[in-house]
């Protein structure tokens, strides 16, 4: 009866004490909530998960390491454009400024013209290009990547690095530490490249053992790969075969751009804005060049580059996300493989539909976590009963992540269209601007819509009652997953 007792009172102790923890946070009131929840189901589990994810914590000092190495690139970003591309200078309609203000107010990036980029669906022609244009580069070849493997993708990729450094082309490899483990452990490929002459660093390494605990789930999302700081490839596309090592859903459908133009600089200066995070080695990135080469044949793009991160609660790829809802006036259609919103999420979707947008949300219909998807199906009612199209997608996981507003803004990138996404992971995503530049994203998505099923709410009301209750009860940890 003493240990009982001593176990009870230990319990109540840690509930009592991690009340005022939690609500010092100021977190959004649903985390809290669920937190609060957890801890007073079971305080012995729930503080040991708090600690390790309830903090959005990098490390000891680190949040302001991240946050004057960012002050040192995109200050240099800005200087560099400030005669030349600002908002005013640009041939830009007057209805698009304050989505343009409110990017560049979170990333401190302004929106630059003179762009060409290159929609890339299809994972073999992304690394056919990318391959080849690694092959061509003379000064450098920066790669940042979440996922790598070394496979039928992964590996003559690495086999172009290792050709590249050879002929002296100074290359380096960034990948999140969590996604790449197998390829960063001691006799993985990254040891293989380091040895060819690479320089390879993993991103968010977390060891439990250090102080004050950083948290574990913290990660880097973004794909990102520059050479000679002249062209990009961004978007969804990882360095791994689509089937992800077997996964049972079918091949993973993405989406990825090759950029060329003044763009290029800005996304350079967020790869060298996370090396720099992880090595402490600043790279030199030259100012944007304003005056570009672009086939006259060619689209001249204006788009915007909007790194986030869960450094800066006011700076998330979640206000980027409801001013481009906000800004819709007659269409709006996303795709996402991972929907878990928050109440202002929702909010803003439905009141586009309120005002008459035709808001489209694309969705795979066979989803690979299946906790992530009971989350976002127990808002399906809400938003089918508001007006709002939801179609799943059937030839795969569709992991492209893309808004189109009004056939004339558009975002694609890596960012998903959940909680982590808004709130944890580091990602990095692309505003387009003007109909002629988003015309291909707004095709590609058309294509998405012709291989979905569009579910009705009928059918959906004919599903199971456990089936609802399951995916209501997950939808209470939303804030958490």
């Amino acid at each position: 009866m003493t240990w009982f007792a001593l176990y009870i009172a230990i319990a109540w102790l840690v509930r009592l004490t991690m009340i005022p923890v939690i609500l010092r946070r100021q977190m959004a009131p649903g985390a809290s909530i669920a937190w609060l929840g957890i801890i007073f189901l079971h305080p012995y589990i729930g503080v040991i998960l708090y600690l390790f994810l309830g903090e959005t914590r990098l490390g000891p000092h680190r949040v302001e390491r991240h946050k004057e190495i960012v002050a040192i690139f995109r200050k240099a970003t800005r200087d560099s454009t400030s005669a030349t591309g600002t908002y005013e200078n640009l041939d830009l309609p007057l209805r698009y400024e304050p989505m343009v203000r409110q990017a560049e107010r979170i990333s401190g990036f302004p929106v630059l013209g003179g762009n060409q980029f290159e929609l890339l669906r299809a994972v073999d022609e992304m690394m056919r290009r990318l391959i080849a244009d690694i092959d061509a580069a003379v000064g450098q070849v920066h790669l940042l990547y979440y996922i790598y493997a070394d496979d039928a993708i992964g590996g003559p990729v690495a086999e172009a690095l290792a050709r590249a450094a050879g002929r002296g082309v100074n290359c380096k490899l960034l990948l999140d530490a969590v996604g790449a483990r197998a390829v960063l452990q001691r006799d993985g490929l990254a040891a293989r490249l380091t040895q060819a002459g690479v320089s390879v660093a993993a991103a968010l390494p977390a060891h439990v053992l250090q102080r004050r605990l950083p948290r574990m789930d913290l990660r880097n999302h973004r794909k990102l790969a520059i050479i000679d700081e002249k062209i990009a490839y961004v978007g969804s596309h990882n360095l791994i075969n689509p089937d992800y090592g077997g996964c049972p859903v079918g091949p993973w459908v993405d989406l990825s751009a090759r950029i060329v133009g003044p763009a290029v600089a800005e996304l350079a200066a967020v790869f060298a804005e996370d090396w720099a995070f992880e090595t402490e080695q600043l790279l030199p990135v030259a100012p944007p060049a304003m005056e570009t080469n672009v086939p006259a044949e060619s689209i001249s793009s204006l788009l915007q580059i909007v790194p986030t991160g869960p450094i800066d609660p006011n700076a998330t790829y979640r206000r980027v996300l409801l001013a481009a809802i906000q800004s819709a006036h007659a269409s709006l259609t996303l795709t996402t493989p991972y929907f878990v919103p928050d109440e202002p999420t929702l909010v803003s979707l439905l009141m586009a539909a309120d005002r008459g947008v035709k808001v489209a949300l694309i969705l795979p219909a066979r989803p690979d976590h299946a906790f992530t998807a009971a989350a976002g199906r127990a808002h399906f009612s809400r938003l089918m009963e508001g007006g709002i199209s939801i179609y799943l997608y059937r030839p795969g996981l569709l992991h492209a992540k893309t808004v189109v507003v009004d056939d004339a803004l558009a975002i694609f990138g890596s960012a998903n269209l959940d909680v982590r996404s808004f709130n944890l992971n580091f990602e990095l995503s692309v505003l387009i601007y003007g109909r002629e530049a988003v015309a291909p994203l707004n095709q590609v998505q058309a294509n998405y819509l012709a291989d979905s099923h569009l579910l009705s709410l009928d059918e959906w009301s004919r599903r199971s009652t456990i089936r609802r209750y399951v995916d209501s009860a997950i939808s209470l940890l939303s804030p958490l997953l």
